[in-house]
């Protein structure tokens, strides 16, 4: 048996607490209003908003710490907490409040010929899991969400966001105890030990589903070794395709936001991909309006034919997700050039296409398996605060119980009830 370093917890024994509390606090979550969890969604908020001096000296912590390790500017940028960000994370609880309660729900309803009622009524999943890296405002998404959703939260955030990620996490606990939840509704794991995430991924007694949010080799670890159902959230591998009958215009403004508005979020596109028919002039402008927002270009010959500045793009630049102000850009055979390209490249996540002709958007839309599709927009409103859904748990690439931004709605399952009036089942 590996020994346990004195100053850090019995990993296991650790787990299994926050496990059996986090079930018992699943159990009264079910139970609760929706008047009791918009109190601690609202009273988290409060306590943001009281508490950011303090959040910004942890988050100072963990700066410094990133900066002395050498963590690339895109990560340095998901860390990063200033007053803006705060607040923004304490308005998103206040949207996860304004909405309405997932739990209760009539999915679906019909009468049998017998005269037995049935019902298909929204239910709370349990407990769930959220792992992630670094962003520090994760855990107040994933607490709000998971909570307003009725079920409890064990939360894991990276190392990297170690200290931010205790401050603001002990706002959500006040939220919760000024609303008389129980406090373990919404845990985080108080260790930077990586054998607590592989405790976490075995608790399939008292844990019901694990978010994965992060780079390739945490989704990676946790699709190997998870005996708890996934809702995956793989890198995103995002394309913006401009087809020839696209109002140029609008794309270039597009395409350089899809790019450059933040680099370092999932939706940033990472593969521009340019109808061969729109002529070279289309592919150069689009390359100089990247070019001269900052942004380094990797493409193959017509690419590098349209602009000097083109540097050659690798085999492992098309699979790449770069989260910094670099891009591919490629010239493909009209739709179904861009169809081929993304379904060899694509990681199912958000893809777009700028196009007019209503046959091209239609062929893209069927032949691009993608949780997120755009239609003339930019791949950063992949979010679900964009959405309409008060903020996401993650953006899910996987095709069973959720897809897409996973919001309120997305962490609940059903139940059947079935009204009778007397009826026994013939023999």
């Amino acid at each position: 048996m590996t020994a346990i370093n004195k100053n850090e917890p019995d990993i296991q024994a650790l787990m299994a607490e926050i496990g059996q509390n986090a079930k018992a606090a699943a159990h009264t979550l079910a139970q609760a209003t929706s008047d009791t969890k918009n109190q601690a969604l609202i009273g988290g908020a409060a306590a943001l908003r009281a508490n950011v001096a303090i959040i910004i000296a942890a988050n100072n912590k963990d700066m410094a710490a990133a900066e002395q390790k050498g963590l690339t500017t895109a990560m340095l940028d998901r860390l990063k907490l200033d007053d803006a960000r705060i607040e923004a994370m304490a308005k998103g609880l206040e949207d996860i409040a304004a909405l309405d309660d997932p739990v209760g729900r009539i999915l679906s309803k019909w009468d049998r010929p017998n005269g037995l009622e049935i019902s298909r009524i929204a239910t709370p999943l349990g407990v769930i899991g959220v792992i992630y890296e670094s962003r520090p405002n994760v855990t107040a998404d994933a607490g709000a969400l998971c909570l307003k959703a009725g079920n409890a939260s064990i939360l894991r955030g990276g190392s990297e966001s170690f200290h931010s990620s205790a401050a603001i996490h002990d706002c959500l606990v006040a939220g919760l105890k000024s609303a008389g939840l129980p406090q373990t509704a919404i845990q985080r794991i108080p260790t930077t030990d990586r054998a607590a995430v592989g405790e976490l991924l075995n608790m399939s007694d008292t844990v019901d589903v694990i978010v994965p949010r992060g780079g390739k080799s945490l989704i990676e670890r946790v699709t190997a070794e998870s005996k708890v159902p996934l809702f995956k959230h793989l890198e995103g591998m995002c394309h913006t395709y401009v087809d020839q009958s696209a109002d140029m215009e609008k794309a270039r403004a597009i395409v350089v936001n899809a790019k450059m508005r933040r680099t370092g979020i999932c939706g940033a596109t990472e593969t521009l991909l340019v109808d061969k028919a729109s002529g070279g002039d289309v592919m150069k402008n689009l390359i100089g309006d990247l070019i001269n927002a900052g942004c380094e270009v990797r493409g193959d010959q017509l690419a590098q034919d349209a602009d000097a500045r083109v540097v050659a793009a690798s085999q492992d630049d098309w699979n790449t997700e770069y989260l910094d102000a670099i891009i591919n850009v490629a010239g493909v055979d009209g739709v179904a050039g861009a169809v081929a390209h993304i379904g060899a490249h694509g990681s199912n996540h958000t893809d777009a296409i700028l196009a007019e002709d209503e046959a091209a958007v239609a062929t893209f839309l069927n032949g691009v398996d993608s949780a997120i599709l755009m239609v003339n927009a930019s791949t950063q409103f992949a979010d679900g605060g964009e959405f309409g859904m008060g903020a996401e748990i993650g953006i899910s690439t996987g095709k069973l119980h959720a897809r897409g931004p996973v919001g309120v709605e997305q962490l609940t399952s059903f139940k059947y009830v079935v009204q009778g009036s007397g009826q026994t089942r013939p023999s």
